[in-house]
């Protein structure tokens, strides 16, 4: 017999992610963030998981960066967090938001100071013609604010999963495993299972 059913996802997350805070040996917060350009290109990529609860799922980058242009040509996302440690995977899918700028200062904020200033300093997944050109962008930026604090760049910034779709998938022997699908619905959410 499985186990009980949830009221709602986020609860169930929170437990698995409790989890695989104390399993994973490396970033247990680490998922992939696929999205899709306006042709409907494909692009995944790791990032890391800086807040979550029911109004979504979020993390920081570029806002000039390959994922953000696809984000701005098509604002839907799907992420996946698999622990390996567990033989759990979580699967997002849903719309994507801003956060505010009060949001993404607050977080920019608690960012090591190297992290500020390479934020600066990249153009992010834009062609880089040697290591040297970074380094010595990075080193521009750390001169321009030596004594002071960084500000959060304005290219810079939080983006939200709002989901509309959570499946949590557990290993099983022989593989039977187990998958549990949230689906959003007019004020609340559905669950069910899915074959493996």
């Amino acid at each position: 017999m499985g186990p009980a059913m949830a009221t709602d996802p986020f609860s169930l997350f929170d437990a698995w992610f409790v989890d695989a805070e104390a399993s994973e040996p490396n970033d247990p917060n680490a998922m992939t963030v696929a999205t899709s350009d306006a042709a409907g290109q494909p692009s995944a990529r790791m990032v890391l998981l800086k807040g979550h609860g029911p109004d979504g799922f979020v993390f920081y980058t570029n806002r000039e960066s390959q994922k953000a242009d696809d984000l701005a040509a098509n604002g839907r996302a799907a992420l996946l967090f698999h622990w390996k440690s567990l033989r759990r995977q979580i699967r997002i899918e849903g719309m994507v938001e801003h956060v505010t700028d009060a949001e993404s200062d607050a977080y920019f904020a608690t960012r090591g100071r190297d992290s500020q200033l390479g934020a600066w300093a990249s153009d992010q997944s834009r062609p880089l013609d040697s290591r040297d050109t970074f380094e010595s962008r990075f080193a521009e930026v750390e001169a321009r604010f030596a004594g002071g604090d960084v500000p959060r760049p304005p290219h810079w910034g939080g983006y939200r999963v709002v989901p509309a779709r959570i499946e949590f998938w557990q290993d099983r022997a022989h593989r039977l495993h187990e998958r549990r699908l949230f689906t959003r619905a007019e004020g609340g959410w559905t669950e069910g299972l899915l074959f493996p």
